[in-house]
């Protein structure tokens, strides 16, 4: 494989973007180009990127991951793309291995193993995947690493923290979308990818570690705020009305519990707010909709993933509740 453009999008966390582009540099598939995304970092960030080689787009304020990866794309010229996040630490064969398993024709977009950085042997993700409820999933999340995530597999969701694409893909499925500005905004893509037939893979061998959450922290009211709000927008833009009907009580019971996690932990006026965004901008967000065949089949394929892999691994509380109800 020739020709990959690695972009990074950053807003602050020096540090952790040091330690990332010199992860890069030393990849056993070479790197064309590092394209830094600076968010309006006031750390220096932009500055070390230079001296590292990268080059670097300024976009003076913090608008948000969405808009930073989209510039990105944009500016990209090589047929392939590694998107990766400035807290991840890939591992030397990791762009290899991905690059490897997206010889095949048919494959768009390639993922590995993630391991939390800083509890040894947990998984921090490895694939997304989505409910019925639109709460989403990424398999593996805090589980000890073991054979159920050391095998190959199709996915149709690539979490954009750190995996490698084909530029064709955006071309054809479209960008991220920007009003989701950070989180779900790659299960949104994922999305339009599975109802293409555009599919993934993913790649055990292809090691990465995350600091996850690194630069808000994982319930920080505006983490929550956002997810809040842009589980209500999955459901305003894919799910038509026969879906809204169909799925109803999923889509109801998912949300609340969800809410009461976040309660749980401290943010649950953030979530409130969120909601509340995300019924502001239902109507919106409706105008995109389209009763596309095979949707219900992608959601329940899905949904049939979380609750085996759950099941097996042992259920998360929210989980264990949703499938209860549900």
């Amino acid at each position: 494989m020739t020709g990959v453009t690695a972009i990074v999008p950053t807003w602050n966390r020096r540090a952790l973007l040091e330690r990332l582009l010199g992860c890069l540099a030393r990849q056993s598939q070479p790197v064309e180009e590092v394209l830094v995304v600076d968010n309006g970092s006031d750390d220096g960030s932009a500055e070390v990127a230079e001296r590292a080689g990268a080059r670097v787009i300024r976009m003076g304020s913090n608008q948000g991951f969405s808009r930073a990866v989209n510039r990105g794309i944009r500016e990209s010229h090589t047929p392939w793309l590694a998107i990766v996040n400035n807290d991840v630490e890939p591992g030397a064969n990791w762009l290899e291995r991905l690059a490897l398993a997206l010889q095949e024709p048919d494959l768009w977009f390639a993922t590995g193993k993630l391991l939390c950085m800083d509890e040894s042997g947990s998984i921090d993700g490895t694939y997304d995947l989505v409910s019925r409820g639109a709460c989403a999933w990424r398999a593996g999340r805090h589980r000890k690493d073991g054979p159920v995530w050391s095998v190959a597999r199709r996915i149709q969701f690539a979490p954009f923290t750190a995996a490698l694409f084909r530029a064709e893909l955006f071309r054809r499925v479209g960008l991220l979308d920007d009003g989701f500005e950070s989180y779900l905004e790659d299960v949104d893509f994922g999305l339009r990818c599975a109802l293409k037939g555009y599919k993934g893979v993913y790649v055990p061998d292809a090691v990465a570690y995350h600091r996850g959450s690194a630069t808000l922290g994982v319930w920080h009211k505006d983490t929550v705020q956002r997810l809040a709000r842009n589980q209500v927008l999955l459901v305003a833009k894919h799910y038509p009305r026969k879906f809204l009907l169909r799925y109803g009580w999923p889509i109801l019971a998912g949300q609340l519990l969800w809410g009461l996690v976040a309660l749980r932990h401290g943010a649950g006026l953030a979530c409130l707010r969120g909601k509340l965004e995300g019924i502001r901008r239902f109507r919106d967000e409706r105008a995109q909709v389209r009763d596309v065949p095979g949707l219900g089949a992608v959601l329940e394929e899905s949904e049939r993933e979380i609750r085996a892999l759950q099941k097996s691994t042992g259920y998360d509380l929210y989980w264990r509740l949703y499938f209860a109800l549900t």
